[in-house]
């Protein structure tokens, strides 16, 4: 089975304008397989977010395709659950309404859907807050909200536009642990946004590497660490530092032409 797989084949995305058109993604090709935690790094400005924005069905390609599970995306679809880095919550629903939301809309009967919402309030540690609303949440809460609600309705993949690039070194680093719980839980397949390359290395199996606008690949790195090793071990290894240091090279290259 490949529910989780992505294929994007000569993707090019061209904004038009009354102006002059803008390429924001040109011939780019990978694949990420059914259950794999994928990254994506970049020069600011290359189309990372476009590029999950296409995947996710929210924009159109302008030629090529991308293909979910063997079918072209025409569009968003419950096969696919967006995490945002600025949480994206209903701020008049309550944690429970908000994860509940998704559930509601496919039309999960209510005893059920707050018997999931409620699994998945847990296991991202915010039981004892389903009545609270996310003005009265730390930004590191928000994100848990976020992922909750998206968990929720069971998507095969999750993809995840920078959601811990807001938050502070050690609340990025607990979230960062407890998505690679959920994702060694859950089998996911993940394709997450980044500009951080540490965390890039730290999370992923495989990294795109994407070049300066107009964004194409640029490379893609395997990531072969002992991921049986806590993350102080991880991250003082001799591979996780060659590893870092040769996507931070690759990412030089590009970003040493946008200054």
């Amino acid at each position: 089975m490949n529910e989780g797989r992505v294929i994007a084949s000569n993707v090019e995305k061209v904004y038009r304008s009354e102006r002059t058109p803008t390429t924001a993604i040109e011939d780019l090709s990978f694949e990420v397989g059914d259950g794999e935690f994928f990254s994506v790094v970049g020069p600011s400005g290359c189309g990372k977010s476009t590029l999950l924005y296409l995947i996710a069905g929210f924009l159109d390609v302008t030629s090529g395709m991308i293909t979910v599970n063997d079918h072209a995306v025409e569009g968003p679809g419950t096969d696919r659950g967006v995490v945002f880095q600025d949480y994206a919550l209903f701020p008049w629903k309550t944690v429970m309404g908000n994860v509940t939301y998704g559930l509601a809309e496919n039309g999960v009967p209510k005893d059920e859907r707050r018997e999931t919402a409620q699994h998945f309030i847990d296991t991202m540690g915010l039981d004892g807050f389903e009545d609270t609303y996310p003005k009265e949440l730390s930004g590191g809460m928000k994100q848990r909200v976020g992922l909750a609600r998206t968990l929720a309705y069971d998507p095969k993949i999750l993809l995840m536009d920078e959601p811990f690039g807001a938050l502070d070194q050690p609340l990025r680093e607990a979230l960062q642990d407890n998505l690679l719980d959920i994702w060694r839980e859950l089998g996911k397949t993940v394709v997450f946004i980044t500009h951080d390359v540490e965390e890039a290395v730290y999370l992923s199996e495989r990294v795109l590497i994407m070049t300066r606008h107009p964004g194409t690949r640029k490379q893609v790195i395997d990531i072969d660490l002992d991921r049986t090793q806590d993350r102080e071990a991880i991250i003082t290894s001799e591979e996780f530092t060659e590893t870092k240091n040769e996507v931070w090279r690759s990412l030089r290259e590009e970003t040493k032409h946008t200054v």
